[in-house]
């Protein structure tokens, strides 16, 4: 457990509303927690099968992202691999969800493919096109930090919270809205 490396993945497309969580969650841990020298946190927005050499290279890969389980808007779940295989038809739902599992299935028949969980929250709106969240699944992202922040400590990995201002997910989302490469390459830049 103490030397494994851990792949923190957030995926989604920003410019659908709520289905770009997975990226604002991990910006979000990026800009309020230190780093962790066996962790790494990638930003995987729509990058599909190009992150598939995460899943070959890390011990362990958490995928947060939306999900299309029933449920209310914030309803959180949290699936290993096999989970996620056995129930293939309740995971196929979304273009992500397809991804993830064909890249689970194409993994497997690998022997270096690391341990994979999937975080989802149930969205309220991924069909609008428009760089935001909606105020009934933003309600819900502390929520989802909490339950990705648990399974990070599950894999020996505890963060520690910055002692600067908080960085909010508003602050967060409309950064990725009006675009400066300052505001990405130093997060700090979103207090001001």
């Amino acid at each position: 457990m103490e030397d494994k490396k851990v792949a923190l993945i957030g995926i989604g497309n920003i410019m659908f509303h709520d289905e770009g969580l997975g990226a604002y969650l991990v910006k979000y841990i990026e800009a309020n927690y230190e780093e962790h020298p066996r962790l790494t946190i990638v930003e995987g927005g729509t990058l599909g099968f190009t992150l598939m050499t995460y899943y070959q290279e890390y011990d362990k890969i958490i995928v947060v992202g939306t999900g299309s389980k029933r449920g209310p808007v914030g309803t959180i779940s949290s699936e290993n691999a096999e989970q996620v295989m056995a129930n293939e038809d309740a995971t196929r739902k979304t273009a992500n969800e397809v991804e993830i599992t064909m890249m689970i299935e194409i993994c497997s028949f690998h022997e270096d493919m690391g341990e994979v969980q999937l975080i989802t929250m149930v969205p309220h709106d991924i069909i609008d096109v428009k760089t935001a969240m909606t105020p009934e699944a933003l309600i819900h992202m502390p929520a989802l930090v909490d339950e990705t922040l648990q399974e990070l400590q599950n894999s020996g990995i505890i963060l520690t919270r910055k002692t600067s201002k908080e960085v909010s997910f508003k602050s967060i989302i409309e950064a990725y809205a009006h675009p400066k490469i300052s505001d990405f390459t130093d997060m700090s830049k979103l207090l001001a």
